[in-house]
């Protein structure tokens, strides 16, 4: 079989698999807005950060903020107050916050 046509197969039958496979289940921005409720401290309630040393969550890229928020639990990122902030959340409400930090709308203007 000429290899071309054989990669070409390949890709069908995977493609195949993504179209047959039970879709996964997607974040909840709401119960991720319900849980940020302690982030608002210094990330803000909009995740503006209202802390010098914080930084802005709104509008990061949801799989950013999720693999923060799990190098954190996992001490592969350190930091005093986000790793005990981190530790205790489920995979669900990791991608909870990251749904709802990400899901909001950041604009950006050039200076005048």
């Amino acid at each position: 079989m000429h290899p071309h046509r054989r990669r070409r197969g390949a890709a069908l039958a995977v493609l195949a698999f993504a179209v047959a496979a039970p879709p996964a289940l997607a974040a909840d921005a709401a119960a991720g807005r319900a849980k940020a409720q302690a982030c608002q401290v210094c990330h803000g309630p909009l995740g503006m950060s209202v802390a010098p040393d914080a930084p802005n969550l709104a509008g990061q890229p949801a799989a950013y903020l999720a693999a923060q928020l799990r190098a954190y639990q996992s001490g592969k990122r350190e930091h005093e107050v986000m790793s005990l902030m981190a530790k205790p959340l489920s995979a669900a409400e990791i991608d909870n916050l990251a749904a709802w930090f990400s899901s909001i709308t950041v604009e950006a203007r050039p200076p005048k």
